[in-house]
């Protein structure tokens, strides 16, 4: 068997950085260079009925060791990385953290400060994976991708351990939220599933926000700058106004636990005209869709002062809490609580400040809990895991395997 580190390490070396401007799906080709790598790993394991379809999902099979009669479960992670930060030439350090902090780069000044991130404090004593500082790592989800890998493999090498029928998935584009626009729920034939995206070890989420992306696009009028008296209509002072009249309280900053926000993700354009693209995100669904119509009478009431279709907004709904639809499914959360303790993990359920594939999975008839991977400080130069973390991950699909022969 292959070494996680060295699994983790080869992944993490594949570009697969998604874009969330692209029209194509995957909405980049080089996602299937890894997508692929791990359809022909898969196959060399061993594992049955592995396929990869158009859109790039890899799916495949590891055969049930039991003659009971129990439900097929799945385990899925995301082969893409963030679109907001480079993914190109990842170079992975080996750390042996003894406290304090860490120099990624030395020849740039790049230095992850215990100080801004104090989650280090907790992995001291662990080997981590860090970035050189130029880039991501990846660890979110490659870190869940050589986990089931791994995981797969050892079950494999030991048909004496007692499991039943076990799919595995990756799929492509979960960073920009259309992971699952195509996935095949009927074909990967999973009562029930688990994504490996989370971070710190113990953690268990059946809670996700509820998303929708706004889009504002704003005309204004331009004018040369020394005659625009009563004239001049400068689109990014508009896009200034709308900004500021959303609450303050409630940008991601200053939000944390269940609390929702708006979040500015782009602004682009000039004066003659411009394009603010947020993310809303709440748990409560009701207070989600109060958020939504905030969002629109504030960009209506600002057009108002404009003129006509000087201001115009679209919100799309993106995903739902999952936790409707796991709630009553809750077995399939007490398996992984089992699976933990008997692991001697201490369970961390807590809702997700963000989604996965599973908040759609849930809502396509395929309840979709999230485990622990192990990355910190996601979609950064400051992203890290530990390698006893993603080994207590693998231990952890092993340890569910077993679970539901019980």
């Amino acid at each position: 068997m292959e070494n996680i580190v060295d699994r983790f390490i080869r992944y993490v070396k594949i570009d697969t950085q998604s874009d969330e401007t692209s029209k194509s799906f995957p909405s980049t080709e080089k996602q299937k260079d890894l997508l692929g790598l791990l359809k022909n790993e898969m196959i060399e394991m061993g594992l049955e009925d592995v396929t990869m379809d158009e859109y790039g999902y890899v799916m495949g099979t590891i055969p049930s060791t039991t003659t009971k009669d129990i439900p097929t479960i799945g385990f899925i992670a995301h082969a893409d990385t963030s679109p907001d930060f480079s993914g190109k030439n990842v170079k992975p350090q080996i750390v042996d953290y003894a406290g304090g902090d860490i120099t990624l780069n030395a020849d740039l000044g790049i230095v992850m400060r215990e100080a801004d991130f104090p989650e280090l404090a907790r992995y001291k004593g662990n080997k981590l994976i860090t970035t050189d500082g130029t880039t991501l790592l990846g660890a979110d989800d490659k870190a869940g991708v050589a986990e089931i890998m791994s995981a797969a493999e050892y079950l494999i090498n030991n048909p004496e351990i007692e499991h039943g029928k076990i799919r595995i998935g990756f799929t492509p584009d979960e960073e920009i939220g259309h992971g699952v626009d195509y996935f095949d729920v009927e074909k990967f034939g999973a009562k029930y599933a688990y994504t490996l995206d989370g971070s710190h070890c113990g953690e268990l989420e059946y809670e996700t926000f509820n998303a929708a992306a706004a889009t504002i696009n704003i005309q204004g009028r331009s004018v040369h700058p020394g005659y625009a008296k009563n004239k001049m209509i400068n689109a990014l002072n508009v896009a200034h106004k709308i900004h500021t009249i959303l609450p303050q309280t409630k940008r991601p900053e200053h939000t944390e636990g269940v609390e929702g926000f708006f979040h500015l993700t782009s602004i682009s354009g000039g004066i003659d005209s411009a394009i603010m693209s947020y993310i809303i995100r709440n748990h409560d669904r009701e207070l989600f869709e109060e958020q939504k119509k905030e969002i629109v009478r504030i960009a209506n009431f600002v057009g108002e002062q404009y003129g006509e279709n000087s201001v115009t907004i679209e919100v799309k709904d993106q995903y739902y809490n999952m936790g409707e639809v796991i709630i009553k499914h809750y077995d399939i959360v007490e398996k992984a609580i089992a699976a933990m303790k008997n692991l001697g993990i201490e369970p961390n359920i807590k809702p997700v400040r963000g989604g996965t594939d599973g908040s759609r999975l849930s809502f396509m008839n395929l309840p979709c809990p999230n485990i622990f991977a192990g990355g910190v400080n996601y979609h950064g130069r400051f992203e890290f895991v530990a390698v006893e973390t993603m080994e207590k991950a693998k231990d952890m699909v092993i340890e569910l395997a077993k679970q539901w022969c019980k």
